[in-house]
């Protein structure tokens, strides 16, 4: 079934291409505003971030299901941003191919129960693992992509931090999924990363 993009006033090819522009490169919310002024649509920050926090999670989910297969050699890494003035947890696998299996945003670090929360969701989406290699270092290619999003998040870059979690976890989940689309993860290869984002919602 089809998202529903009932109610906005606007096509969903123009909302559709609001959040993939958003996820996808270093924008804050006013400068999307004037980017989407630019291509004729008057559409303020507000709404654009009403619009990532609705849909960027239904979006991500259609992806994690439509995603290619992937291995069984997992390498896992844990980092942390602010949200509200308070550290939250973002836990994320990648495969020995460096493809996406999962991600989540925890609220606390209690690392036993976040792990097992994590593997359980990251199990249930791609399989049973034959091998999990837990990485603190930063060093591999997960690790540089969660710093990006951490510069993002905590206003060291074009992003302001965020100021509700919710809003944290539907972001942090789109951001992975436009970087999933990225690397070649959908089934639809022939199609530009925006065709491919764009197909996710039905």
């Amino acid at each position: 079934m089809a998202i529903s993009f009932k109610g906005p006033q606007y096509q969903k090819s123009v909302i559709l291409f609001a959040i993939f522009f958003y996820l996808r490169y270093l924008v804050s919310y006013r400068d999307l505003e004037e980017i989407m002024a630019e291509r004729g649509v008057k559409v303020d920050h507000a709404t654009l971030n009403r619009w990532v926090v609705k849909y960027a999670p239904l979006l991500a989910g259609r992806a994690q299901v439509s995603k290619r297969v992937t291995a069984k050699s997992w390498r896992a890494n844990e980092t942390y941003i602010k949200v509200r003035g308070k550290w939250t947890y973002p836990y994320r696998a990648i495969d020995r191919d460096r493809q996406t299996l999962d991600f989540m945003l925890s609220e606390r670090r209690h690392l036993p129960a976040a792990r097992r929360i994590f593997f359980r969701k990251a199990i249930a989406s791609n399989g049973p693992p034959d091998r999990v290699v837990i990485d603190k270092s930063g060093a591999n290619l997960a690790g540089l992509q969660a710093v990006n999003v951490i510069l993002k998040f905590t206003g060291d870059g074009p992003m302001m931090g965020f100021k509700a979690f919710h809003s944290a976890v539907a972001t942090l989940a789109g951001i992975e999924t436009a970087h999933m689309i990225r690397k070649g993860q959908s089934a639809n290869e022939n199609r530009s990363p925006f065709q491919v984002f764009a197909r996710l919602a039905g």
